[in-house]
Order: structure tokens, then C-alpha cells, then sequence
């Protein structure tokens, strides 16, 4: 790695970062992306406000004959969770370290993709690249953009492997839990707080599930090699009109965090069944699926036996599984820092930034 890789990974981080783009405002940043590719690459294209670019010639129209040259897709969102007041300032650079909104989750990453197609041509590659920049990562699973950019079939040049360089430490991420919200909603029947007899106490009915919940030990399931931990938890309680008043209604938010053994059906019926089995109404929302390890992948053991990185199971949720869902093989592998995504004062250390670089370009040369 040359002090100017170093350099040039550590500017355009910088830049990517300057550029504000909470979720929901990264139209400027894929203008500014657009027009990176355009004048590099011959086939780049716009989805709204996602950006694909095919750094080798456009895609294949149809999925090729077996002994192609394989294809291998660089993911990465474009948005940040919204920024901090204290963090609207520019980018700084202080001890080894860029501090900015999105510096580790995920414009380091982003940067990383960037200068890998622009630095390593095609005669030093063992594959063909796609890069996949894409909005709304940090909302809703249905208003994230990569689904669009995958509802048309062979739209990537069907990749044999996609690498999301979300924050991991420069760590091998594979597979990754899924997740679901359940609100459980419990009904009583209002009535004088020193009177209780005469109502039905809302909170009081979901105690049966608080302690269902409290009492489950973490389920382990190995997939790929590596061991999953799947964990359901109540994150929000509301009820309750006033202090003297019995509640007539509670609601529980519970997020299942279901491991890769089970599919996105199989897990809503689980918690369906929980809440017929403790007398409440249950609505499920942002329901994402899980993703297998693909450990024993031949491009993921290639890239294990070329950088020499250490593989865990991401114990969270990625685009992996989305990617997946599509019938393409998906690790996560970035240089931003785990500890720093969503943070206050957000850094990415300028060294990592640099061994991200080095790592994919060991996997992906020649």
C-alpha cells in the first residue's frame, strides 16, 4: 500500500462525507456519484437515487454458460442515520482518524469500492465488478432501494458473489440473523385506580409475555460453520391514559432476531403463535429475512485463503439477506469500525481505511 492509496482512500472518504446524506436526502451525494462513473465506466446507471455501475462493459443480458468469468458485485449505501446537531460541521482529521457523519457506517467503504475500480484494471482482475450504491439503507426494509435496483432480473450481471462493505472491523462478517417487530396489543377495560375490580388491567395481561420473554435463554444454530444466536426481546411498552386510571390498553413492541435456519414465514407463525398463546393482537411489520453463512462458498473460502482475515457470524441484520433473497451469495466485509455506526462524533481510522483497500485487492487480483 503506497502513502498515495493511503491518501487518495482517506480524501475521498472525506469528500463522500462532507456531502450530508441522512436517509431520505441522498439525492446530491448520487448525482455527485453519477457523475464520478460516467466519464470512467460505459455502463452506469440510475435508479432513482441508487447508482450501478458496471465497471467492465455492461451487464450480460441473460445469466452466461458455465467457465464465464465471474462477476462480483461491491455493495454499499449511500445514506447515514440522521446527523447529529454537534456533527454538522466539515470532516476533520485528528490522531489517525476522520470524524464525520457516515465516516465508519458506510462511506469509508464506499470510498474503498471507488478506488478499487478506478485502480485495478480489468488484466488484474480474476473477475468482473459491479458496484451497487444504493439509498435508504437505514429505514423501513421496504423503502430501501436496493430492492428496486434488484426487481430487475440481471440488472447486476447476475454476480457470482456480492461483498457489502458495511462497518466490520476489516473482519469477515457471513450471514446474518433476520428481523421482525411484532406489536402485541393487550385490551382491558378502563376503571378507577382505587376501584380496580370494576376494569381489567391492560399492563398487568402482558406481565404473562414480559416474563415469557425474560425467561428465554438464546437459541444457538449453526449455519455455514458458525453459530447464530437467536434472541426475541420486548423494546417499547405503552400504556396507560392516566396515573388514576386502570388501562385499558397496552402495547408491546417485541423484535425477533430469528437465526438462518428459519424462513421469514416460518418466524411471523412464531410470533403469531406467541401472541395467540398470550391473548393479544399481533400486527407484524418490517419483516426482513435471514441469510445462511455461505462459508463453504468458493469465492468466500478464496477470499479467507488470499487476505487471511477472520470470519464470524454477523449476530445483527445486512443486506446480505437481502441480496440472498435474489439468489446471490452475500458476506459483509468493511473497513468502517462496528463500535462507531449510528454514534455521536462518528470516526473511521484512516489506517483501517487503508487495510480495507489492501484486503480486497489480494482477493480480487489476478
Amino acid at each position: 500500500m503506497t502513502a498515495g492509496i493511503a491518501e487518495a482512500l482517506a480524501r475521498r472518504t472525506e469528500a463522500l462525507c462532507a456531502r450530508l446524506s441522512p436517509i431520505g436526502h441522498e439525492k446530491e451525494l448520487a448525482d455527485d456519484v453519477e457523475a464520478w462513473a460516467r466519464p470512467r465506466f460505459a455502463a452506469v446507471e440510475r435508479v432513482l437515487n441508487s447508482v450501478v455501475v458496471h465497471v467492465d462493459g455492461p451487464a450480460a443480458p441473460v445469466r452466461a454458460a458455465e467457465g464465464r468469468r465471474p462477476v462480483v458485485a461491491l455493495c454499499g449505501h449511500l445514506d447515514t442515520v440522521p446527523v447529529h446537531e454537534e456533527d454538522r460541521g466539515p470532516p476533520r482529521r485528528l490522531g489517525g482518524k476522520l470524524f464525520a457523519p457516515g465516516a465508519s457506517d458506510m462511506k469509508g467503504g464506499v470510498a474503498v469500492a471507488m478506488e478499487l475500480a478506478e485502480r485495478l484494471p480489468r488484466d488484474r482482475r480474476f473477475c468482473d465488478l459491479v458496484l451497487v450504491l444504493y439509498a435508504r439503507e437505514e429505514g423501513p426494509y421496504l423503502e430501501n432501494e436496493l430492492g428496486e435496483v434488484l426487481r430487475e432480473p440481471g440488472r447486476l450481471g447476475w454476480p457470482d458473489l456480492a461483498l457489502c462493505l458495511e462497518p466490520t472491523d476489516n473482519v469477515l462478517q457471513v450471514g446474518c440473523v433476520g428481523s421482525m417487530h411484532g406489536s402485541f396489543t393487550f385490551a382491558g377495560r378502563a376503571a378507577h385506580s382505587a376501584r380496580p375490580w370494576h376494569g381489567e388491567n391492560a399492563v398487568h395481561r402482558a406481565g404473562a409475555l414480559l416474563l415469557d420473554l425474560a425467561g428465554r435463554a438464546p437459541r444457538e444454530v449453526t449455519s455455514g460453520g458458525h453459530v447464530f444466536r437467536e434472541v426475541m426481546s420486548a423494546t417499547r411498552i405503552e400504556g396507560g391514559r392516566a396515573r388514576n386510571v386502570v388501562p385499558d390498553r397496552c402495547v408491546v413492541n417485541v423484535n425477533f432476531r430469528f437465526a438462518p435456519d428459519k424462513t421469514l414465514e416460518q418466524a411471523a407463525d412464531e410470533l403469531r403463535a406467541l401472541g395467540e398463546r398470550h391473548g393479544a393482537e399481533v400486527e407484524l411489520v418490517d419483516l426482513a429475512p435471514a441469510c445462511p453463512a455461505f462459508g463453504d462458498h468458493p469465492l468466500v473460502r478464496r477470499l479467507l485463503e488470499r487476505t487471511g482475515v477472520a470470519a464470524e457470524p454477523k449476530q445483527a441484520w445486512t443486506d446480505v439477506a437481502r441480496l440472498a433473497a435474489h439468489g446471490i451469495p452475500a458476506v459483509n466485509l468493511g473497513p468502517g469500525a462496528t463500535s462507531q455506526a449510528h454514534q455521536r462524533g462518528e470516526w473511521i481510522e484512516l489506517d483501517a481505511l487503508a487495510r480495507g483497500y489492501a484486503l480486497y485487492e489480494r482477493f480480487l487480483a489476478t
